[in-house]
């Protein structure tokens, strides 16, 4: 029985079910054809269809779940009723086979804000550039990020001529029997699943950042890393699976783009196989249900070797990014 498990528990099992049908909302909207792009503070800050329609099933079917949550979602929309097409009930049954990390057994609903970005790439959605789309679906205890899910509704596809966006039947399969779409979660103390750990080959030094954000201090605190290699590419939670998947090894962004339901999910991700994330100065993240929404210090996020990278931000930098 559902009562037999904890608060915590049955909300990422939860979450799990509904990031899932939210990575379908994506890949619906896509194969419609009609993403209906909105702007709303300049040309690269976007909202489509999408983000609209999965921040509402998102909130709608926690809320209804847990009624004493405080959610917090990306998109300001006006309160309206919700389609029970877009209602999702289910739980993930695994994860609640797994025990619960003893420091959050008594953990109340009321205790715990969920921070909900329904679409992080959203810039990158409009443009095809799909495998850099995520839906994070982030869960916060006093102040500090716990547990997280991450679900990449176009991992295993490839943007090729074989593959027609607006063909609906097209989400299916990419490939040869590749399922389409993934879902990782993690929760401190447990670990982080969905997804198979690597790590950068030893010395080297990928830094991956911002595509559509970029700027002057951008550019002088990755050149500072004396990298290697410098991947562009959008979304916070396509980059710390970047990380955890050994494709880069820090993940730099010396600007207040960032906002706290881009990194709550990806941290605890990060967090629970022994990376680290803070801002550009090195403080933690606080993800409270009062605290302002903007990262206006930056993030600074590694698998390894935080130091090494920590050490080489620039004070010139720091001064510029308050936290």
């Amino acid at each position: 029985m559902a009562s037999s498990h904890t608060v915590l528990m049955r909300l990422v099992a939860s979450a799990y079910s509904i990031a899932q049908k939210a990575g379908t909302i994506v890949r619906h909207v896509i194969a419609e054809g009609d993403l209906g792009i909105v702007e709303k503070t300049c040309a690269t800050d976007l909202q489509t269809k999408a983000d609209r329609l999965v921040q509402m099933s998102i909130c709608s079917s926690l809320a209804r779940k847990f009624p004493k949550l405080t959610i917090i979602g990306e998109e300001d929309l006006p309160p309206e009723d919700v389609d029970q097409e877009l209602i999702e009930d289910g739980q993930w049954e695994e994860i609640l086979k797994q025990p619960c990390p003893s420091q959050y057994t008594a953990i109340k609903e009321e205790d715990l804000v969920v921070w909900v970005d329904p679409l992080d790439g959203t810039k990158e959605y409009t443009e095809g550039l799909l495998d850099n789309v995520t839906v994070l679906i982030g869960i916060a205890y006093e102040g500090k990020a716990i547990a997280g899910v991450i679900n990449q509704p176009y991992y295993n596809y490839q943007n090729n001529e074989n593959q027609k966006l607006r063909e609906p039947r097209n989400e299916a399969k990419a490939g040869p029997d590749a399922v389409l779409g993934r879902t990782i979660w993690g929760v401190l103390g447990l670990g982080a699943f969905g997804f198979q750990l690597k790590e950068v080959p030893a010395g080297k030094h990928i830094i991956t950042t911002t595509r559509s954000h970029n700027s002057q201090l951008v550019t002088d605190c990755v050149a500072a890393m004396n990298p290697d290699d410098v991947l562009r590419v959008g979304g916070a939670g396509n980059k710390i699976i970047q990380l955890i998947e050994g494709k880069a090894s820090a993940y730099v962004f010396a600007s207040p783009g960032c906002k706290k339901w881009d990194t709550c999910a990806p941290e605890v991700i990060l967090h629970a196989v022994g990376g680290k994330l803070t801002d550009i100065h090195g403080n933690a993240l606080q993800y409270n249900k009062e605290v302002k929404h903007m990262n206006s210090a930056g993030v600074l996020a590694t698998l390894r070797n935080y130091d090494y990278y920590a050490s080489r931000v620039p004070e010139s930098v720091k001064n510029v990014l308050v936290p």
